[in-house]
């Protein structure tokens, strides 16, 4: 088959591969149909090089038709429609029952001191091949993928797999109060997807922060008040203060993570370790790795004293300096995670419906096949040509 693999630093690359195979009773081939780039897949491409071996097939969005079925696979099908979470959760252990899919007991990677094993996503998390490639075997058949109705494109339901319950749970845990206010910053992806589920569950503001033209004019769009940051840049704070009586708005959501702009310090640190020979690299991150920081320390400045900062960006880093002074004298809450896709199911279907109230059906900006995979993630990283979100077309 055909699969996108990790080479290096800033190069992946389409190459033919060993088809999946079922290797355990509950397993699934499926046939990848589409397959979103995420935000996160950037960090593979430009951070965390030495947590990945070269072949690693990347991608976590994928969704697709069951092909094969293991002996004891019962709840799916061959030819049943599926969306695949990125998390690789059992659904039966003691964290899944809590609804922690994100930390499934069963795939725990203790060895590394991480939580459930994550599609496509490095040694930290089971180094386990991705879904941006033909074909895919899924584990945990019976309680892993999310089946679809026939019928729809399949940008009707792709955005299960991570977009959706991702920015669903960063609102969630922004625990913005009725008719209240939040701010996102970063407008990709998850920072679009999280203002138009903070409009749509009744927030009365959302301020969206970003400095790329037609992510602010989409923002825009959707009924977001989109602040430009490379005209506000030290002053950001003072404007969303402006917008909400001198305090700040009730919530701040972090979809940035890492890679946040500025912090000239913390980019050439960063560069740094990925010009480690891998070992070298892994061991530096683990026990002194530091993160681009500015998208986190503009939250805990916007955020109003009491309020709440959610952060659905991924951080990286072992030894981030934090405020800590002002986190307890502001009394602020933190919630943060990788997000619990199955989870959120059940409150997300029912929203993909004709009347698709969260503009699933227009979110992606572009649509390649797979063998365009290199440009797409060279474009992303740039930001350049309007991509804010890319489906791969097996």
């Amino acid at each position: 088959m055909r699969a996108l693999t990790w080479q290096g630093r800033r190069d992946v690359r389409v190459e033919t591969v060993p088809d999946p195979v079922i290797k355990d009773p509950t397993d699934v081939i499926i046939r990848v149909t589409s397959t979103g780039v995420c935000g996160s897949d950037l960090h593979l491409y430009e951070v965390l090089g030495p947590f990945l071996d070269a072949g690693d097939i990347l991608g976590h969005e994928p969704m697709g038709v069951v092909e094969e079925i293991g002996p004891e696979v019962t709840e799916l099908a061959v030819g049943d429609r599926v969306v695949v979470p990125f998390n690789v959760s059992c659904g039966e252990c003691f964290m899944c029952g809590h609804g922690l899919h994100s930390q499934c007991e069963t795939t725990q990677n203790r060895d590394q001191g991480t939580g459930g094993s994550l599609f496509g996503y490095t040694k930290l998390y089971g180094q386990v091949p991705g879904g941006q490639a033909e074909y895919m075997r899924v584990p945990f058949g019976n309680n892993l993928p999310v089946k679809v109705p026939d019928g729809p494109a399949d940008d009707r339901y792709v955005y299960l797999s991570d977009v959706l319950p991702t920015a669903w749970q960063a609102v969630e845990y922004a625990a913005i109060p009725p008719g209240g206010t939040v701010t996102v910053l970063g407008l990709g992806p998850i920072g679009a997807m999280c203002g138009r589920i903070a409009l749509h569950r009744g927030a009365s503001l959302v301020v969206g922060v970003d400095l790329v033209p037609e992510r602010l004019s989409r923002a825009a769009r959707d009924g977001v008040k989109a602040i430009d940051l490379r005209r506000h840049g030290k002053d950001l704070g003072d404007a969303i203060r402006d917008l909400t009586d001198g305090r700040g708005t009730d919530a701040v959501i972090d979809a940035v993570g890492m890679e946040a702009h500025g912090a000239p310090l913390a980019k050439a640190a960063q560069w740094g370790v990925g010009l480690l020979p891998d070992a070298m690299g892994a061991k530096f991150m683990e026990k002194a790795g530091i993160d681009r920081l500015g998208a986190l320390y503009a939250a805990i400045d916007i955020v109003r004293r009491g309020g709440t900062v959610s952060l659905s960006g991924v951080y990286g880093g072992a030894v981030d300096p934090m405020p800590l002074l002002t986190m307890f004298d502001k009394q602020l809450q933190f919630r943060m995670g990788q997000a619990n896709v199955h989870r959120w199911v059940g409150d997300l279907l029912p929203l993909l419906t004709d009347e698709d109230p969260l503009g699933v059906d227009g979110f992606a900006t572009h649509h390649v096949s797979l063998e365009e995979a290199p440009k797409v993630y060279e474009t992303f990283q740039a930001k350049e040509d309007g991509m804010i979100k890319t489906l791969l077309r097996p």
